[in-house]
């Protein structure tokens, strides 16, 4: 019989509709039994597509003696982290403060007032390879909780003490953001792996935003080993396995140090800042190969992410039919059955299918020995899209088809940001799709958000990551299509950010909002991990924001988050580099444009001009006779810039101070020379 998971929405909890285990979702019916029933809670926590998650499942929820003690023992309570981002980061916190390390599934075992004694990730059924089993576990636990449940309830006091504690501790004064950002670069420079790109050994993960900074800070500072790491690691990823070849995208991390077998799930969040990082690298290098690699992204992921409804689903799994990689791994003698003899042999040489492979005698496609890499023949075009299709064929991935703010944000970024700097409208195009699908169905009320969409519902209260990063794309659409339409709401999500995140008495903002679900501790999450901080995003957002308006207020926020994330980025910047994306963006030479026209698009000498600059230097806006009011209201400022009655009239202003107007395109190119 079905569980009290039947009826959600969220695909990873549905997989778990049919366990023996009888689970609850997290809410107050789970903790309300757990008080009537004087039992402790179990809180495991995963995604639907993460393979050890599986993994789990298949050893002991589906296992009856698993179920057994579970179900009298202790009330079971599943959460999707990807549903709710706040569990899951407050009881990570728990978990690595407990065991030095975090991942998932995590296991969580706590009372029933939610206060966490015991912390885990996966747990094999039964003790083996040294790790504690799951159904020793439970038998001690609950075995404590009959006869010494004092000593738990201690050490819940203890750990939910100290965790709150964490939450009042100063990070100290800000730093300048040329000493931090030199810091930052100098660690990266000493754990990057020299002969296969990236950081440290194994396991490698891409972590675009740090992609990100050091392309910015090899242009502002013109540093060129921080350029040669970028792109020596942007190369290799390439090259290896972790990107799909095949069919384009990139799994989420390699399981070796030259990024050839990967954990072979794909996440939209990665995708999304890897086109990103892709685009930008190619914006400040103009190396064919870049945009190459950003175009297949985009392409995979409009491909197998694309919605109907125009936006994004969540993910795709590691495992087919209950076998991780088996959509992606070839043999030999398999590739040329498919391709035939002589085009499979082509084919197995150029992306390294060996005789015997080396992901259980299988290959994973790569062009990590392939001299010429960067250039692709017709013929092998062909013969990817030729073995593209017969991998669908041969068997499926399950998708996670719920659609996410915050990640929809980040793919919104990248589509505007790609679309601008290669001239290509239909990224434009998918960017304005997906954001009024956000404005539609995940936005109500004053501009409130919801975390999550599914089958034709919104569920949850938005949390700081859904509001930074839609505004953040809200922008990069307004610099890509200028509708003030977009700065508009740019403007109101940062007012709602504020009213319901901040924390005016310490600074920062906190993970979740004033008035949703109050957990045993209130994170504010700086630390740049797999997807940038929603603090780090929240000082870029107002940091540009305020730029493009000139508002007093956001400018004061502004300046407020920055010195909060240089405070928290002193003691570790490289952890925090998309806060020193914010912080250089603050400190480096910088300028705002205003252009004033009769016509309704930006001349398309400026766009050019505009898209070749890297983003973060440059601000600009238009006016023209049909948005100067909307304008007028977004940006005061620009009410007194007249609009000429032909051509187009350029007020220009760099670190703080204003050139003479100008009708020259010329003129304008001179006046930006040497802004990055």
């Amino acid at each position: 019989m079905p569980n009290r998971l039947f009826s959600e929405k969220s695909p990873y909890l549905f997989q778990h509709a049919n366990n023996p285990v009888d689970w609850y979702p997290w809410g107050e019916e789970a903790f309300t039994k757990a008080k009537t029933e004087d039992k402790p809670v179990f809180l495991s926590v995963g995604y639907s597509s993460c393979h050890w998650c599986h993994v789990m499942a298949h050893e002991s929820f589906e296992d009856d003696a698993v179920a057994e003690i579970l179900n009298s023992g202790f009330v079971a309570v599943k959460v999707d982290r990807e549903e709710r981002p706040d569990v899951d980061a407050v009881y990570m916190e728990v978990c690595q403060a407990l065991t030095g390390s975090g991942g998932w599934p995590m296991t969580i075992i706590m009372t029933p007032d939610k206060k966490p004694f015991f912390a885990g990730t996966y747990l094999p059924k039964s003790s083996k390879y040294g790790m504690t089993g799951l159904l020793e576990l439970l038998h001690a636990i609950s075995k404590r909780w009959k006869t010494n449940r004092k000593a738990l309830l201690d050490d819940s006091d203890r750990v939910t003490s100290y965790m709150q504690s964490r939450e009042t501790d100063a990070f100290g004064e800000g730093v300048p953001a040329r000493r931090l950002a030199r810091a930052a670069k100098d660690s990266f420079s000493r754990i990057f792996d020299e002969k296969w790109g990236g950081f440290g050994s194994s396991p490698k993960f891409p972590t675009p935003h740090n992609i990100l900074f050091l392309l910015r800070y090899s242009a502002l500072e013109q540093d060129t080993r921080a350029r040669g790491i970028a792109e020596s690691t942007l190369e290799h990823m390439y090259r290896g396995g972790i990107f799909d070849h095949i069919g384009g995208g990139f799994s989420r991390y390699s399981t070796d140090e030259k990024w050839l077998i990967p954990h072979f799930e794909k996440m939209l969040y990665d995708n999304a800042l890897l086109a990103w990082a892709y685009t930008e690298a190619f914006s400040l290098t103009w190396r064919p190969l870049y945009q190459s690699v950003a175009r297949k992204t985009i392409a995979y992921v409009m491909t197998e992410l694309l919605d109907s409804s125009g936006g994004f689903l969540c993910s795709q799994d590691a495992d087919s039919e209950g076998v991780e990689g088996k959509y992606y791994v070839f043999t030999h003698a398999e590739v040329k059955n498919a391709l035939g003899e002589a085009k499979g042999d082509a084919f197995c040489r150029r992306f390294g299918i060996e005789l015997n492979g080396p992901f259980e005698g299988k290959s994973v496609p790569n062009l990590i020995t392939c001299d010429g890499y960067e250039t692709e023949s017709a013929e092998m075009s062909e013969l990817l899209h030729e073995l593209y299709e017969y991998r669908l064929h041969r068997t499926s991935l399950h998708r996670d088809d719920k659609l996410l703010s915050s990640w929809n944000a980040l793919m919104i970024i990248a589509l505007a940001r790609a679309g601008r700097v290669f001239g290509d409208g239909s990224y434009l195009s998918a960017a304005k799709e997906a954001e009024k699908f956000v404005a539609d169905n995940l936005m109500y009320g004053s501009g409130r958000l919801f975390i999550r969409w599914r089958d034709g519902e919104a569920a949850g209260d938005g949390q700081l990551d859904d509001y930074a990063f839609l505004g953040l794309a809200l922008l990069e659409l307004y610099a890509a299509a200028f509708d003030v339409e977009y700065l508009e709401r740019a403007v109101k999500i940062a007012a709602v950010m504020n009213e319901l995140f901040a924390d005016e008495q310490n600074g920062g903002y906190f993970m979740y909002s004033k008035d949703a679900e109050q957990l045993i501790t209130r994170p504010k999450p700086v630390y740049d991990g797999a997807i940038p901080s929603g603090n780090s995003a929240a000082a870029l957002l107002l940091l540009r924001l305020s730029r493009l308006t000139a508002d007093k207020d956001l400018a004061e926020a502004a300046e407020k988050q920055l010195i909060y994330v240089s405070a928290a980025a002193a003691a570790q910047p490289y952890s925090h580099s998309f806060s020193l994306l914010a912080l250089m963006e603050a400190e480096y030479p910088s300028a705002e444009l205003v252009c004033a026209t009769p016509g309704n698009t930006v001349p398309g000498e400026l766009a050019e001009l505009v898209s070749q600059k890297p983003s973060g230097g440059l601000s600009v806006i238009l006016k023209t006779p049909e948005n100067a009011e909307k304008l007028k209201a977004a940006a005061p400022f620009t009410a007194e810039y007249r609009i000429p009655q032909s051509g187009a009239m350029y007020y220009l202003c760099r670190d703080k101070t204003c050139f003479e107007p100008t009708n020259s395109l010329e003129m304008l190119r001179n006046a930006l020379t040497g802004l990055i």
